[in-house]
């Protein structure tokens, strides 16, 4: 693929721009977004008419959509990125052996970055900040439903950073809908240096199963909360209905509710009926179903389903080790949340839940780059190897030692 062999020329020089250049850059990619509005809105609505004639449901839609809001928010995200300290080049830490030999470990870009993602066109933006900002080149391969926003996007975005001084083929969309450009980019060995999927688990299954390149597997979130019994109740219906039904379309919403047995008589009637009024199917298990029995009953493949809809399960348990035993086994290491009073039970919750970002009474929807304040994010990972939970600058880079001797030799 002629696009990868341009991304890594271009990673050469990206690797040793300055950091007034890539955040000259940045800024000018953010003024070009908001100036190119009615532009990028256009295209969408060509990707969201087409999608809409092929019966997406509400959900699906909403993360496809752009509008002058979430535009600003692009923009927004690619200034929080250039005010980011710059990783290139940071020595990371530098020590001296007992033979004089000083030996350091300097931080250096991965090189060239590609991306594989579904439906969210903002990914298009984030990304292309990221990989900037961390001195790599970014090869964008997205979605057949997205694919008119994010080719707008990536000229948008390309153009307002060669004009600033960056290399052509730092940011570059695939741009064809052709399954087979996401079959060769993974495999590209020798010019991509990380591919990151992201999207459902059907994508990222495909993705970590074919690749030939190095993969940073981001997850999908089966997200649950935790409602012990000396919760307060009343905050935790407002956390609830925020974690659920606030953007019930993406990776960090609440998929599952499990209740401690004792508070769940007197809980579960309010916080079902909240969740209905805001349009929440309710699956539960047995229990459940014997205190509010007009709800659908709950499988086993329910405990396991990332739904992405206004869809929740329900569980009650018998107390807290159960609770972390039924996230342990069915979640997927994305974000999960207890809700208590209890200190020492929220400190064996955040041990002992093996997930990337675990909460104590807060909503699970935090688990963003933006709102941990690393300006944007490129994915979620759930995989402990290099990278976990939300992976910004610094996540994009690796480090190589250097070794500083006097006619050294060794003996």
């Amino acid at each position: 693929m002629d696009m990868c062999k341009k991304a890594k020329e271009a990673s050469r020089v990206l690797a040793e721009l300055p950091t007034d250049t890539k955040n000259r850059a940045l800024l000018n990619m953010a003024k070009s977004l908001e100036k190119n509005v009615d532009t990028l809105i256009k295209a969408n609505k060509e990707d969201i008419e087409a999608t809409r004639k092929k019966g997406a449901k509400k959900a699906f839609l909403d993360r496809l959509i752009l509008n002058q809001k979430r535009i600003s928010n692009m923009a927004r995200c690619l200034e929080e990125v250039a005010d980011l300290p710059d990783p290139v080049g940071e020595i990371v830490r530098t020590w001296t052996r007992p033979n004089g030999l000083i030996i350091g470990q300097l931080r250096v870009p991965l090189g060239v970055v590609a991306v594989i993602y579904e439906s969210r066109p903002d990914v298009t933006s984030d990304a292309s900040g990221i990989c900037l900002k961390s001195g790599n080149a970014v090869v964008l391969r997205g979605g057949s439903e997205a694919f008119n926003s994010n080719v707008a996007i990536g000229k948008v975005l390309s153009e307002a950073a060669t004009e600033s001084g960056v290399p052509e083929g730092a940011i570059q969309v695939v741009s064809t809908t052709d399954r087979g450009a996401a079959v060769e980019l993974m495999g590209m060995r020798g010019y991509v240096d990380a591919l990151i999927p992201r999207g459902g688990a059907d994508l990222i299954r495909a993705v970590v199963e074919n690749a030939k390149v190095p993969v940073i597997e981001t997850g999908i979130g089966n997200c649950h909360i935790y409602v012990e019994r000396d919760a307060d109740l009343e905050c935790a219906v407002k956390i609830i209905i925020n974690a659920k039904c606030q953007r019930p379309s993406v990776c960090n919403a609440a998929e599952k509710l499990l209740v401690h047995r004792d508070v769940a008589p007197q809980f579960l009637p309010e916080v079902i009926k909240a969740l209905r009024s805001h349009g929440v199917e309710v699956r539960g298990c047995k229990e459940t179903l014997k205190i509010v029995p007009d709800i659908v009953p709950a499988t086993e493949e329910d405990w396991y389903t990332e739904y992405l809809d206004l869809v929740i399960g329900v569980k009650v348990v018998d107390g807290l080790d159960e609770a972390i035993d039924h996230i342990n086994k069915y979640g997927t290491q994305h974000s999960d949340s207890i809700l208590t009073s209890d200190f020492s039970k929220a400190l064996a919750f955040i041990k002992r839940v093996d997930s990337a970002a675990v909460y104590w009474n807060a909503s699970t929807r935090f688990t963003d780059g933006n709102q941990y304040g690393l300006g944007a994010e490129i994915g979620i990972s759930t995989q402990k190897l290099h990278a976990r939970g939300p992976m910004s600058v610094q996540h994009l880079t690796t480090i190589k030692y250097f070794v500083l001797g006097q006619g050294h030799i060794r003996e």
